[in-house]
């Protein structure tokens, strides 16, 4: 039965890692948009979501 759980979670795994980093690509270019803007309130924002994005990366690949 855990090896049945931890097959599942590595497939699931495997189809998120794309999504994630369609999604910090989408976030860095937002936020260059706000830089180039100089909205610090949503460069704070994009800073916020990419750190969160990151960790769950590197939840994903370990």
């Amino acid at each position: 039965m855990k090896q049945v759980l931890q097959t599942l979670k590595r497939t699931d795994a495997e189809k998120r890692i794309p999504v994630v980093r369609m999604e910090i690509d989408y976030e860095l270019a937002t936020l260059h948009d706000a830089m180039v803007n100089e909205d610090t309130e949503a460069i704070n924002a994009c800073k916020v979501k990419l750190e969160k994005l990151r960790q769950e990366m590197l939840r994903l690949e370990a």
